[in-house]
């Protein structure tokens, strides 16, 4: 059996931890920017960053005013006998974490814009749910700003385009967004299925570590050389120029239509959140 109340818990205290500790391998290549950085104003962003993200640990406060929406990415054996149970927690949690973390409220009708200051409201909470072998559950809080989010994109290709063009959309749109995401961004790039498809895909590249490289090598080259032009166009951190503009560049893909080549680029901001809780099909609950 699965204890509720601790289920409850443990993932309102993943949603505090994602608010308010970077990931380490998000700091390290933070790090590594200011190291490689040439430029006094870069350096000088790059160290509010810093600083910012010790001060955010140290006295367990958001790393951004902007607390996200919240989003999960749910990852469960189709033997794992829990999945109701955590299907009902999820709302209670965010409930939970909005209360004590705290986390802004923002969610809002679109055509009202009432505000249920629970970060809850029709069709939220976003949880996406994957299906897979095993009996045992993996569960991703992924807050989402909306700085970065409202400079993500969606193209429907010509298969005949192919890379080329994507990579062209790709720097169009990052030159456009310019320092409204607060640069340095993480770039998740869905490639394939349909237009829905591909943006979920772009959203879910953005769970993998920043230290981990893509497995499929022709994927890792192709997110090598959009990095690299990225870091040319020589936005820099929060817009004021300097050599990186990207921490990463991640990609995901699936299999298209033969009449389609849709690709998606989700932005996420320097402030790459995340964290996870796991449990196995002993109802055994544990942090990622």
């Amino acid at each position: 059996m699965i204890d509720e109340t601790e289920l409850v818990d443990k993932l309102a205290a993943a949603m505090k931890k994602a608010v308010t500790q970077l990931p380490t391998d998000v700091v390290e290549k933070l790090e590594q920017a200011l190291e490689n950085e040439t430029s006094d104003a870069a350096k000088m962003q790059l160290r509010a960053i810093l600083d910012n993200v010790k001060l955010a640990g140290d006295e367990e406060l958001p790393l951004c005013q902007d607390t996200g929406v919240q989003i999960f990415f749910v990852k469960a054996g189709y033997d794992f006998p829990y999945l109701n149970e955590v299907r009902k927690a999820i709302p209670k949690a965010i409930e939970k974490a909005t209360k004590e973390v705290p986390l802004r409220p923002n969610t809002v009708d679109p055509f009202t814009g009432h505000n249920p200051k629970n970060n809850l409201g029709h069709n939220m909470p976003a949880v996406n749910i994957d299906l897979v072998d095993g009996n045992d559950c993996v569960i991703h809080s992924f807050p989402k700003g909306g700085g970065s989010e409202n400079m993500s994109a969606l193209w429907m290709l010509t298969p005949a385009a192919g890379f080329d063009a994507m990579k062209k959309n790709i720097l169009k749109q990052v030159h456009f967004a310019g320092g409204k995401p607060c640069t340095p961004v993480v770039l998740g790039i869905g490639i394939g299925g349909g237009a829905d498809i591909a943006l979920k895909l772009a959203k879910k590249a953005l769970l993998r570590p920043l230290d981990q490289p893509n497995p499929n090598e022709k994927l890792a080259a192709m997110e090598k050389e959009i990095l690299e032009a990225v870091n040319q166009l020589g936005i820099g951190p929060m817009g004021l120029g300097g050599k990186t503009t990207a921490l990463a560049v991640h990609i995901e893909y699936t299999a298209r239509h033969p009449a389609t080549f849709p690709t998606a680029m989700v932005v996420q901001c320097w402030c790459n959140r995340r964290a996870i809780v796991r449990i196995d099909k002993d109802g055994v609950i544990t942090d990622g």
